[in-house]
């Protein structure tokens, strides 16, 4: 009865108040319709894996160095390590651009290149020049890079690719009819030559990556060059982006070379032994003269990881190489936002005597709240025993990890639930001493630029800082 008198009385507050409740009843369906077709859910789940226990074993572990380990990790990765690949290990611009400017030169069937983040400036229009100059000569050059990664790209960029005869393609453009996969991106960075040469790693086409990577602006990145079996891995996952993008499965001799296929690394460009051709021609191919310099047979496997339901390789990895060590475990990574359970695998290692080290980016990290849901991290693995520290000259983007001195992964992965659980992901896989002693030293040197964190520094720090980080780890599944 009330009610009905104060509508008599007050017409307008009534209308007024059905209206605020009509907008919030249409907005909280707008909200959820849009986390239901950007798969909320999805983005915000965590990993499946708990724990790793090597079942017969006194210790329940499978360590690095057990002949059974790389078996296993093929197996539940689903990334062959076959021997016979070359790797060389590559820092910063100044030990990654012009080794690869001088392979995509000497390219003569095809290019692909597949990439996360693109930018304009002198690195995106050397790379551009080359390719049309290649493509010109007919070479088969294909581009793919991510939608989101490379948004910057302009169309003028992109024209001058297609009318060289270069074909490109964006991984997964954002759509209203298509938000359901836009939190899938490719974080991939994968460049093959003929077939033959590729290369992986942290690096990106923008000049940041231009330098040595001790100075402000010149960032701090670890790469690779790899020829041999594990080449034709990273082409696969070039060809399965290149899928996604554009409906094409790629095939044939020009991406997928048979003597490579066939394991043998030492055969030339256009599949006949090297030793066959005239002796002019074998000292004028690049690729040769430069794995020559480093004929290392290692094993070896590219490591590429999709999205899906339930456990994922990139988990499976990151569980079998953490569980694994027995002596050292290095873990260099730009974006350090591990869940509860890998922690929990992290303050297990070092509990068992490891020596565990972490080191990440510093206050010139480029996404300050990733900085701080790491740093909320940081009080228990300090307890634990885990040393953290963090890169001081400039912003370190690398993603590597090396255990006792033969476990090696250098990569695009970063150490957080993005990257294991919805990115593609490239990494390769590396199973020798050799390799392990570069990766370790390199670990160590950058520790001389780095800051560590110490329990009772960090424990002083400011009230803000401790809402920043507890606020920053709230969202950290997303991130």
């Amino acid at each position: 009865m009330r009610s009905e008198i104060a509508k008599r009385k007050h017409p307008h507050r009534h209308r007024i108040r059905s209206a605020l409740g009509l907008t919030a009843l249409a907005a909280t369906v707008l909200v959820i319709l849009v986390l239901a077709l950007t798969g909320f859910l999805f983005i915000t789940r965590g990993t499946r894996l708990q724990s790793v226990r090597a079942v017969g074993e006194r210790d329940h572990r499978l360590a690095v160095t057990d002949p059974l380990f790389v078996p296993t990790m093929e197996l539940l990765t689903r990334t062959a390590m076959p021997a016979g690949s070359t790797v060389e290990l590559l820092t910063n611009g100044d030990g990654t651009f012009p080794r690869l400017w001088s392979d995509l030169r000497a390219a003569r069937r095809s290019i692909t290149v597949e990439m996360y983040y693109a930018q304009p400036g002198r690195v995106a229009d050397t790379l551009a020049a080359i390719l049309r100059a290649r493509a010109h000569t007919g070479v088969r050059v294909l581009f793919l890079y991510d939608a989101f990664g490379a948004q910057n790209l302009t169309d003028g960029y992109l024209d001058s690719l297609h009318t060289a005869g270069i074909s490109s393609a964006a991984f997964h453009p954002v759509h209203w009819y298509s938000l359901h996969r836009s939190q899938q991106r490719t974080h991939v960075r994968a460049v093959v030559i003929d077939g033959v040469i590729g290369y992986t790693g942290g690096f990106g086409i923008a000049d940041k990556w231009l330098g040595d990577g001790r100075h402000l602006d010149e960032w701090r990145d670890t790469n690779v060059r790899i020829a041999g079996p594990a080449v034709m891995q990273l082409q696969a996952a070039f060809a399965a982006g290149w899928l996604d993008a554009t409906g094409q499965l790629l095939v044939g001799p020009a991406f997928f070379p048979l003597p490579l296929l066939a394991g043998d690394s030492a055969t030339a460009v256009h599949g006949e032994p090297a030793r066959t051709r005239p002796r002019a021609e074998r000292a004028s191919t690049q690729h040769e003269a430069a794995a020559a310099a480093t004929v290392v047979p290692q094993l070896a496997g590219v490591l590429h990881t999709s999205p899906g339901v339930g456990s994922g390789a990139a988990e499976r990895f990151l569980a079998l190489s953490l569980a694994g060590a027995s002596h050292t475990l290095y873990v260099t990574n730009s974006y350090f936002v591990p869940d509860d359970d890998f922690v929990a695998l992290l303050i297990a290692a070092a509990r068992r005597g490891v020596d565990v080290r972490v080191l990440t980016a510093g206050e010139h990290t480029d996404i300050g709240v990733t900085r701080y849901a790491g740093r909320a991290l940081y009080e228990r693995l300090l307890r634990a025993g885990v040393r953290v520290y963090e890169y001081r000259p400039t912003m370190i983007h690398a993603k590597t990890l090396v255990v006792d001195g033969v476990w090696s992964s250098v990569g695009t992965m970063n150490f957080d639930t993005r990257s294991v659980a919805f990115n593609e992901e490239s990494n390769l896989l590396v199973q020798d001493a050799r390799f392990g002693a570069a990766m370790d030293s390199l670990f160590l040197s950058d520790l001389r630029f780095s800051t560590e964190i110490t329990l009772g520094n960090f424990a002083r720090r400011g009230w803000l800082e401790r809402v920043k980080e507890w606020g920053a780890h709230r969202i950290a599944r997303v991130l």
